[in-house]
């Protein structure tokens, strides 16, 4: 790529995108100065490998300016998530982390388990990267403690206790069996289970329960009993390090010989509760900076961060003062001499309170720090391990591409009896469903799935880039034509590779759909005979993989079609309800049940409804209902 104008570049904070030939962002990097940093790349020489790779594949640069350096920051984790690019370290992990949440606020709080923290006054306690683990943790402390499990709807609605009250195991708040003050205790001993405040706890279990067999209370003491049990099953799993308490997580990173770990150890109340280890194959410890840099923003951007951090060291764009105009690559010194300010500032906005990123000060600091480089290094050593082709490589090659699909499409078509035709696009990003890049088209009224597909293949070229590695058709030699014939007429022909997947043939020469079968037949361009695929070989069972779930994915949007034009007719036979008016109910609550149980407020949220319509609507929907 050729140096750019600089002219033609901002001097304000933002975002700068590399793309290469075909419209794929290759690259994202942020820069307190666009300018300075973006012209740092064509300097004549130092530049680093991976950096003289990136630019040797780049075509194009883009640029999004912001206002300041933390949004910079900001943009540039989001933008890494959506795109992947190539020569980004990319955190390939979308795992949305276990939480348990007690609204304390409430008089009968109920302990819950969720993947997100929200500023709402709950306490929140973790995180698990087990939900199963977590789950059993749940009824282990209901079984034990008797909270209420119930919603707060049912609750109030109740007119007899449930279940769990017969079992022992709730104390029925609803009918008022207990007191707040009474409930309260049983919450406190909760919170300090969850908080690993174990040891204060036991105690006065054991005494209670000492005190209760003196009295002759012996079914006092025998829950008191079961409270010990459950509290001593849950923290024998913690590792106590910190005699003074204290929450933070600790990074460690390990090298070996065919790339480089990084584990993260999850410190609670003083105690080890959790860990996480990733990998990343071919890189090594020149990349290490680059790699903690952006891990930081790109895991704490869906895990809540605890008050302190612990790092091995502190990478050089976080060190303030130490400049370098000529380091081009990742988060350059030159454009963020503060930028562990920044990332501190974006974090404790994230949290809700201070957040600070340290190197180890002390020998505590350092076990820490090397339990998560043990805890990478096991996890290191165990992917090098792993023997064989990466799985994408395989299904390169055994579709004859130039290079492994990184990005894989794959479409199918749905329609009842030409009805409601619609066809769905699911997309695998390095193996794995990248969800929020599936695709619904609504397309005209048709049977033949053939002009369908041709005509479908219009809209995606309107859509633009990001363009697959491998667009994958169910269906056999018939819809690899016709997408093949539009392309060609759009003027794209070999914008991007093709194949078609269809089931095997029986022995009356139908689609053979049999549980079990899994000799699907996959057709490529030129080729008149399906490719020679072994049966069950993983490179056919992903190919496999991606054609279910676009088959679940249309099948699942065009029946919900179905049901909302059913559902639109209904509702319109409803006075003062018209076509907007049912789409706005149907896709804000999918069924009349829902609908019905709405209330005026849940309806005034909907566009252009005012208190008026709202009870008016709320009384015709109950009638539809029967209610």
């Amino acid at each position: 790529m050729e140096r750019p104008d600089p002219a033609t570049i901002p001097l304000t904070p933002g975002v700068y995108l590399y793309k290469d030939a075909r419209g794929r962002v290759i690259y994202v990097g942020k820069a307190r100065v666009l300018r300075r940093r973006v012209l740092s790349y064509f300097r004549p020489e130092g530049l680093p490998v991976k950096t003289r790779a990136m630019l040797a594949h780049a075509h194009s640069l883009d640029f999004l300016t912001t206002t300041t350096e933390k949004e910079a920051l900001l943009l540039e984790a989001s933008l890494i998530k959506k795109y992947r690019p190539r020569y980004n370290i990319v955190l390939r992990d979308d795992k949305q982390y276990v939480l348990f949440r007690l609204d304390v606020k409430q008089p009968f709080p109920r302990l819950e388990i969720v993947r997100n923290a929200r500023r709402d006054g709950a306490r929140y306690f973790g995180p698990f990267t087990s939900a199963q683990a977590a789950r059993e943790t749940w009824k282990l402390i209901h079984r034990a403690f008797g909270l209420r499990r119930c919603s707060d709807r049912a609750m109030h609605n109740r007119v007899r206790p449930c279940l769990y009250h017969h079992m022992g195991q709730c104390p029925a708040p609803c009918m008022g069996d207990v007191s707040p003050e009474q409930y309260r205790v049983a919450v406190e001993r909760v919170c300090a289970i969850l908080e690993g405040r174990a040891g204060p706890l036991l105690r006065t279990l054991r005494a209670e329960m000492e005190a209760a067999a003196e009295e002759l209370e012996f079914e006092r003491a025998a829950r008191l009993r079961d409270q010990i049990t459950a509290v001593e099953r849950t923290v024998e799993r913690q590792a106590a390090i910190l005699p003074a308490g204290g929450d933070m997580d600790a990074i460690g990173l390990a090298e070996v010989e065919k790339g480089l770990g990084l584990g993260v150890v999850f410190v609670r109340n003083g105690a080890v509760t959790d860990g996480r280890t990733f990998f990343w194959p071919g890189l090594s410890f020149e990349d290490a900076p680059e790699l903690l840099s952006s891990f930081l923003s790109q895991f704490y951007g869906t895990v809540t961060p605890p008050p302190r951090i612990l790092v091995p060291w502190l990478p050089p764009d976080m060190l303030a003062g130490e400049e370098d105009e000529e380091t081009p690559g990742g988060n350059a010194a030159d454009d963020t001499p503060d930028g562990r300010a920044v990332l501190e500032q974006a974090l404790s906005e994230r949290r809700g309170g201070p957040v600070r990123v340290v190197a180890p000060q002390n020998t505590a600091d350092n076990q820490l720090v090397d339990m998560a480089a043990s805890n990478a290094r096991e996890e290191a050593r165990r992917r090098r391990g792993q023997e064989g082709e990466a799985l994408l490589a395989r299904v390169g090659k055994a579709l004859g591409l130039p290079e492994a699909p990184g990005r894989v499409e794959c479409v199918d078509v749905s329609h009842t009896g030409g009805k409601q035709t619609r066809v769905g696009m699911v997309v695998y990003v390095d193996g794995r469903p990248a969800k929020e890049d599936y695709r619904i088209y609504s397309m005209p009224d048709s049977a033949d799935d053939y002009a369908t597909l041709h005509a479908w293949v219009a809209r995606r070229l309107e859509s633009g880039p990001p363009w697959p590695d491998l667009l994958l058709i169910d269906g056999g030699r018939g819809q690899l034509t016709a997408v093949g014939r539009a392309l060609t007429e759009a003027g794209e022909e070999g914008l991007f590779p093709l194949a078609a997947i269809a089931k095997a043939r029986d022995e009356d020469g139908h689609a053979d759909r049999r549980a079990g079968n899994v000799a699907d037949r996959i057709f490529v361009p030129g080729r008149v005979n399906p490719l020679p695929l072994r049966e069950g070989s993983p490179e056919l069972l992903f190919l496999q993989q991606v054609r279910d779930a676009t088959h679940r994915f249309a099948i699942g949007r065009h029946r919900r079609a179905r049901r909302g034009a059913a559902l639109s007719g209904e509702l319109m036979r409803l006075p003062g309800v018209g076509p907007a008016t049912a789409r706005l109910l149907w896709d804000r609550f999918g069924s009349v049940e829902a609908m019905s149980a709405a209330s005026e407020a849940e309806l005034r949220e909907l566009p252009g409804v005012g208190p008026a319509k709202a009870a008016s609507l709320r009384e015709k929907l109950r009638r539809l209902a029967g209610g």
